[in-house]
């Protein structure tokens, strides 16, 4: 596994120390589990795969000299159906130094880039479950029982690499990217049909090769981040699976696409130096207004190269103003804070409601927190939901009551690590009772490292 030096220091390591804790070491082998216990009752409704990723370094993992972001992709499911919990399992991404160290044939399907780690995000498209990440490495498809069987260029018309927030319009069924190819200067905005084919790939002329994680959508526009965090070529002669670092002489802007605009270029506004790994959601008004609602970083990878433990990130609002060339940025929550999710329904739409997990302030780098909060955007009221115990929660998923309940009526399902027990459980919460106990807890006989997101899929994949 690469390992990279970075900038550490006393502060570094003190701000950092939850990261030597139980729950984030990686786990040593595939497991898997049948017959398990469920605490209340499994809705029915939820028939499908609670699915988990992250990386998970083959061997031990020394967040001093190692980047947060290396390690060997992880899956991890929960095959829940008829109010019962079917089966846990977990499997390594087989890229090709996984597959080599474990004696395996490579997985078949295209290659391209340097490195095929792929450890950061999951999404369903077209019928098949994809891993995705930055750096340009081309999603793994995965079957229904987690084994990686392909890669994928998508039937050889995706014309570079893919991305780790891809966004499906809720209107259309096409799944939307922006990739950035790590050697180039522009970003592509990419347009996936319902078959599982690129039909669109836009390119937008960029400067400094930036690191654009995540991007936005609403019903007529892409809105990308061009901030501080860019390519650093002395990171990446020393080896960083992840070569970017905060570069002060660089503007913080945000950039408008017109999706259905064939060779358009963006148009740049400029806001506050900062940096985003996740906006929450986007929309327009009437006036061509844009609302972008996002967790917004002071800085990262700006002293500490490994880890983006610099600030307390909190939830802001921008809303953009094509017509006068300027942002209005508001504060909307100042509780720290990130993984943002919401009722997908309403991608790129008006929404109300927004889910994030609430962080422990001067725990940087922190993938899991002591609760999930919600966030009424209508009323500015936050309900939060706490484990107690020292159990911490990472990234929920939700999942609506049906095709036609309002908005962010349903479940909200998230995985809990106990330390006392030193294992992880699936709670299940309703959230017409937020703030109350959960409906289920599902109990594992093993520990799920904290990771980065988390995904559910319909049964039927």
């Amino acid at each position: 596994m690469p390992r990279a030096t970075g900038h550490t220091s006393t502060s570094h390591l003190s701000s950092t120390a939850h990261l030597l804790g139980r729950g984030y070491r990686p786990v040593p082998a595939e497991t898997g589990h049948t017959g398990l216990t469920v605490h209340g009752d499994l809705p029915p409704q939820l028939d499908g795969t609670f699915l988990r990723i992250g990386p998970n370094t083959r061997g031990e993992h020394d967040p001093a000299v190692q980047h947060a972001f290396a390690g060997a992709g992880m899956v991890h499911g929960l095959r829940l159906g008829g109010g019962r919990a079917h089966w846990y399992r977990n499997r390594w991404l087989r890229g090709d130094t996984v597959s080599r160290e474990l004696g395996e044939l490579p997985t078949p399907g295209p290659r391209r880039g340097l490195d095929d780690n792929v450890n950061a995000n999951l999404v369903h498209h077209a019928g098949r479950t994809l891993a995705v990440t930055d750096g340009g490495a081309l999603p793994l498809v995965l079957d229904p029982g987690l084994r990686t069987v392909a890669r994928t260029d998508f039937d050889a018309t995706l014309p570079g690499g893919f991305c780790a927030h891809p966004l499906t319009d809720p209107l259309t069924g096409e799944l939307h990217a922006v990739a950035v190819d790590p050697a180039g200067d522009e970003a592509v905005l990419l347009t996936v049909d319902v078959e599982g084919r690129v039909r669109e790939a836009l390119p937008v002329p960029v400067k400094g090769r930036p690191w654009m994680h995540a991007f936005a959508l609403t019903e007529r526009h892409a809105v990308l981040f061009d901030l501080p965090v860019a390519h650093d070529p002395a990171e990446a002669r020393a080896g960083s699976p992840a070569p970017y670092s905060w570069r002060p002489d660089r503007e913080a802007r945000v950039g408008i696409v017109r999706r259905d605009r064939t060779g358009a270029t963006a148009l740049w506004l400029d806001v506050p130096p900062c940096f985003v790994f996740h906006p929450v959601n986007a929309f327009e008004d009437a006036d061509g207004r844009i609302t972008v609602d996002v967790i917004r970083h002071e800085r990262a990878f700006d002293r500490d190269r490994l880890h983006p433990s610099e600030s307390a990130p909190t939830l802001w609002r921008w809303i953009l103003d094509p017509r006068e060339g300027a942002v209005l940025e508001r504060r909307l929550d100042g509780r720290v804070q990130e993984f943002p999710r919401i009722d997908e329904r309403r991608t790129g739409l008006p929404y109300r409601y927004a889910f994030t997990v609430e962080l422990v302030p001067g725990q940087g780098a922190a993938l899991c927190g002591p609760a999930l909060l919600r966030h009424d955007l209508a009323t500015g009221r936050t309900d939060r939901h706490a484990f107690t115990g020292g159990r911490q929660s990472g990234e929920p998923v939700f999942v609506p009551r049906d095709a036609l309940a309002p908005e962010a009526d349903g479940w909200l399902l998230t995985l809990v690590y106990d330390p006392a027990a030193d294992r992880s459980e699936l709670v299940v919460l309703d959230t017409a009772d937020f703030t109350g106990p959960p409906v289920a807890v599902v109990p594992l006989p093993v520990r799920v490292p904290h990771g980065f997101h988390a995904r559910w899929v319909p049964a039927g994949w």
